[in-house]
């Protein structure tokens, strides 16, 4: 922010230059509650229940003129506010960083909160994660016309291009908006000071293909007779698009727009062509080389940091600060071309709000059919989650983070690292000869896209950068890469990289050992030190295809040497994400039902915060007894997830009990619902505001009328306290008034006028909700918004128990609707008297092949014979992180049970042992939003669309059931015709339009005359009248609009 405002500090007069404001410092402080009156500190949770903006001044010293008595004076004024800056929770001017539970429980807020989103309007948005290219980086691909194209994406002082190098027809050429038409790119290296031929060819290599490739474009450039510097400035100059720029201004400016100038040589911009001719030439003679744009070393990730930097400059310039940042982050559209940066923050469950904070959105079409940028690519491993992708025409677009991935942001000075890098040998590029560019004897070094110079023993300058990064506690996140293909190395500083950390390998063995352990768990070190240490490094993906990464530290095997490893995995379960951290042995399930998991995870229903019940969303799922799940893994402790959990620990048997577990359906045991399994409370806000009209008039709220007796004379307003706010703790029916609200007749009514009680009329706020629900008014609060409009928010509760439909899900995928609910005497029981929660079919797991869930049982099992929980971290059991079957099968048949897992069951019904062995156990079961209340929907009669005289479509305006294409498909193939006829015309829009037979056109029935008429033929004689459906009559007179005239044939029937 310093820099945008600071770019612009100076505002001149037009008509007279001595009159001026600057800016002399910008500084941002922390929210206030008030921005004219108050000095109280804003918390998130008051802007929250106020549906205020949760921002932060911004504060600018100024200096500016003035006239006073003929005299022009400067003044300076401290501390002038030019607007807000919305504030991301638990950043460092969020007044909850830095604070211990104790604080945060003072402040209203959930200490496993994760922050990192805004609070705009009362509404929580987060921005996401947003992919790119990078910048200032070599991309060589196909277009669609089948050529060899070299784009580079130039980004440098607040300047932006990108140029364009294409290769067509064996000739290369610069394609520039600039330019009205291709150049020929040996005409722009003769522009730019490099008039030889030999020259070019030289600087690409000794190779003589490359020259023979280059033939074609230097004969051209001999054809149009240029041959001088002078001569390609004029050529060139006579293409300009533009007739107020100059070439010289487009190649200092546009062309290469990151490689500097110094002195006005454009020699660097030269080699840097060269670079370029090279990468493409190489790609001819060897197409490997291309350049894979979902390589996730080319993409570049953006966070909301950068993000609202960009928006902030673009606002600067165009609106006002407060209001413009406040639209964009609530509508997610940023700039023109940016749609959907920010989302609405998903509170249906607390893993629903963590996966928000990890999700990566790519700027493609939703449509496309692409499968590149949707398959997972090699180098997301341990950057990107395999599993945490949704389905549908989202499947690969986005992505979420891995557990332990970290993006680098931008570093305010390179100067010292470009001098470290001369300082340890490297030749700089004003000193080179064309010929020593691309010499065999050394390689080629670039910083952050731009050639430094080239050094002669690349490996070993390599190896020092590394070890220097190792002991520089500021070049954590620098990365080295060797590049043998393209013989240069790549260090790279720039912000948006993906990299993770590694446990650095002195010949296979880890530098961590146990004593470092040991005190780490003491507290006498932290993760800082040991990257302090050169215990630990960052690796982006890049620098991983240098390393040899090992999941353990392990002997000499068949395919690798021991002595060749150079990193160690940290743990190999940070290669998933935190949604898909919760599932248990991942490792054993088919990939799809960890990805469907990941979905369902969110939509499960628990506990999503300790102030959960001091919020007030506008839709709440609560399960009522959450409990933590008996087999848990490393990711669950780590998120804090056992503290929030969204299931319950379901005893399940997996057998064929009746025809109602039918596929994925699930047979529930009546007395389980009884006892509070899958019990939960929906909470949902109404929202009435109070609001003000000129001349002091406002709506009011007035207590609900009685009679003489203390009778309310309207039965509808049972629920209303004394103040005509609905009393918490009340039944609230349908009909009935919540807020019993009057509104002015007349709004502009001239003041001074007393306004009396007849100069108000009803317009209360009435509860629609169904007939058999039991919902309780939860709470009521007031509050004033932005606009000092009294609030009144009305919370509704309703306790829902699961009934027959209701989708539950175990966390392996294994989705399914209750079937059916029994009583328990009608359930099997085991030898011990235990009888299941819940019945599963035991087709799910061929079917699915989640072996996971079968773990899941033994250690559920095996875990509360015990008294301890049991872990199934992804691919833990080498290291001890999940435990190993034999383990939780020897528990088993320590306390008296199968070594399977297996009991004998006794039928319910008849009494006799079941025939074969039950797999029964604990399995941690999850509710999902998807309940059959809020689905159920039928009509017999109801609303009408005006214009087309349809019945209205969806439930909430009790539409009608749609009759679809499919469905008349159906009926066709049956020949039901009037089943067709009924449901399509005579329940649908019967109208009795009136057809002329003469004309074939429509008339209409003159009511007085009590006859009909053909307007076409001025006559009433042939007149017939004929049903048809109202949006066939409309789509004719539509058509008739526009002058094609449809004429209906009539034949006697």
């Amino acid at each position: 922010m310093q820099k945008i405002v600071m770019a612009n500090n100076r505002i001149v007069a037009p008509q007279d230059p001595s009159i001026y404001l600057r800016y002399t410092a910008v500084h941002l402080e922390i929210p206030f509650a008030c921005p004219y009156y108050s000095t109280d500190i804003l918390t998130p949770q008051f802007c929250r229940l106020n549906d205020r903006t949760y921002a932060a001044p911004i504060r600018v010293d100024v200096e500016y003129t003035t006239y006073l008595r003929d005299k022009t004076l400067t003044l300076r004024e401290e501390s002038a506010t030019i607007g807000y800056m919305p504030i991301m929770l638990r950043s460092c001017f969020c007044v909850l960083n830095g604070k211990d539970e104790d604080e945060l429980a003072r402040y209203g807020e959930c200490p496993l909160d994760p922050g990192g989103y805004f609070i705009v309007k009362g509404n929580e948005k987060v921005i996401l994660i947003q992919e790119e290219l990078p910048k200032n980086h070599i991309i060589i691909e196909t277009d669609r016309k089948g050529r060899v194209t070299a784009s580079v994406m130039s980004s440098a002082d607040g300047i932006k291009s990108k140029t364009l190098v294409v290769m067509d027809n064996k000739k290369i050429y610069l394609d520039s908006n600039q330019f009205t038409k291709m150049i020929p790119i040996i005409v722009v290296l003769k522009a730019m000071g490099m008039e030889s031929d030999q020259e070019v060819v030289q600087m690409l290599g000794r190779d003589p293909r490359y020259g023979d490739l280059l033939f074609l474009s230097i004969q051209e450039c001999a054809s149009e007779g240029i041959y001088t510097q002078q001569q390609a400035l004029q050529y060139m100059d006579g293409k300009m698009k533009y007739p107020h720029q100059t070439t010289m201004k487009v190649l200092h400016n546009h062309f290469l727009a990151h490689v500097p100038v110094k002195n006005g040589n454009l020699r660097a911009k030269s080699i840097y062509t060269g670079v370029i001719l090279r990468r493409m030439m190489d790609t001819v003679l060897n197409a490997d080389t291309f350049d894979d744009k979902d390589y996730l070393g080319n993409k570049r990730l953006q966070l909301s940091g950068e993000l609202v930097s960009l928006l902030f400059e673009i606002i600067e310039r165009v609106s006002t600060i407060t209001s413009g940042m406040e639209l964009a982050i609530n509508t997610g559209q940023f700039g023109m071309s940016r749609k959907g940066v920010s989302q609405t923050l998903s509170r249906l469950s607390y893993m629903a709000s963590l996966g928000y904070m990890t999700r990566i959105s790519q700027e493609l079409e939703k449509t496309r059919k692409t499968n590149g940028p949707r398959a997972m690519h090699p180098s997301q491993w341990g950057m990107l989650c395999p599993c945490d992708t949704p389905e549908g025409e989202l499947c690969g677009l986005t992505k979420n983070l891995a557990l332990l991935t970290h993006i680098t942001t931008d570093q305010e000075d390179d100067g010292p690292l470009t001098k470290l890098c001369y300082t340890l040998g490297v030749e700089d590029l004003s000193i080179l000869s064309a010929e020593e560019v691309h010499a065999s004897d050394s390689f080629l070094i670039m910083f952050n896209g731009s050639i430094l110079g080239k050094h002669r023993q690349p490996q070993r300058f390599a190896d020092n950068m590394r070890k220097l990064r190792r002991l520089s506690s500021s070049w954590d996140f620098v990365s080295i890469f060797v590049n043998q293909k393209q013989r240069c190395i790549h260090i790279a500083s720039d912000g948006g990289r993906v990299c993770r950390p590694l446990l650095i390998a002195d010949l296979g063995i880890s530098r961590v050992q146990d004593h470092h352990m040991q005190e780490l768990r003491a507290g006498h070190l932290s993760f800082d030190d040991f990257l302090r240490f050169g215990l630990i490094e960052y690796l982006d993906v890049n620098e991983e295809n240098n390393a040899l990464i090992a999941s353990y530290e392990h002997e000499d095997q068949d395919d690798v040497q021991r002595s060749r490893i150079t990193h160690i995995e940290i743990e190999p379960l940070t290669i998933l994400g935190v949604v898909a951290g919760i599932i248990p042995y991942p490792h054993h399930n088919q990939s799809t039902r960890n990805t469907y998991q990941c979905a369902m995870g969110k939509q499960a229903m628990g506990n999503i915060a300790y102030n959960q019940l001091s919020r007030a969303d506008s839709l709440q799922y609560l399960l009522v007894y959450a409990q933590r799940p008996l087999v848990t893994t490393k990711t669950i402790e780590l998120v804090g997830y056992d503290k929030l959990g969204a299931g319950q620990n379901a005893t399940v048997a997996v057998m064929s009990d009746s025809g109602y577990d039918i596929k994925d359906a699930i047979v529930f045991n009546k007395s389980s619902l009884d006892r509070g399994f899958g019990r939960c409370i929906r909470m949902k806000r109404y929202t009435v505001a109070m609001q003000k009209y000129g001349n002091n008039r406002s709506e009011k709220n007035v207590k609900p009328e009685r009679d003489k007796d203390d009778i309310l004379k309207k039965q509808n307003m049972q629920v209303l306290d004394k103040d005509g706010y609905a009393e918490p703790g009340l039944i609230i029916r349908d009909g009935d008034i919540y807020v019993n609200k009057k509104t002015p007749k007349n709004t502009a009514k001239s003041p001074g006028v007393t306004s009396t009680d007849r100069d108000y009329e009803d317009s209360p706020a009435i509860y629609k909700g169904d007939d058999d629900e039991t919902t309780v008014v939860d709470r009521v609060i007031l509050s004033s918004d932005s606009n000092d409009n009294l609030t009144i928010k009305c919370i509704i509760r309703h306790t829902r128990r699961p009934e027959v439909g209701d989708k539950f899900s175990s966390r392996h995928g294994q989705k399914g609707v209750c079937g059916t609910i029994l009583q328990q005497e009608d359930f099997s029981f085991s030898e011990r008297g235990i009888c299941p929660d819940l019945v599963m079919n035991p087709h799910g797991f061929p079917s699915g092949m989640t072996v996971g869930q079968m773990l899941e049982l033994l250690g559920g099992k095996a875990g509360a014979s015990c008294e301890q929980f049991y872990y199934g971290s992804a691919f833990g059991e080498p290291s001890g992180n999940a435990n190993k079957v034999e383990y939780m099968s020897y528990t088993l048949v320590k306390h008296g049970f199968n070594y399977h897992g297996k009991d004998l069951l006794y039928s319910g019904t008849l009494g006799h042992p079941l025939q074969a062995y039950i797999f029964m156990g604990p399995i941690y079961y999850q509710k999902l939003k998807h309940m059959v209340l809020d689905k159920m929907h039928a009509r017999a009669s109801g609303p009408r669309v005006a214009l087309t005289r349809q019945p209205t479509g969806g439930r909430n305006s009790n539409g009608g059931l749609r009759l679809g294409e499919m469905e008349r498909d159906c009926l066709i193939a049956h020949g039901a015709s009037m089943v067709i006829l009924e449901r399509l015309l005579l329940s649908s829009d019967p109208y009795q339009a009136q057809v002329c037979r003469k004309c074939g056109l429509l008339g209409y029935y003159n009511h007085r005359l009590k006859t009909s008429f053909c307007s076409f033929c001025k006559s009433g004689e042939n007149m017939q009248q004929l049903m048809m459906p109202y949006a066939c009559k409309l789509l004719f007179q539509e058509l008739t609009a526009m002058n094609v005239v449809p004429r209906l044939k009539l034949t006697e029937g």
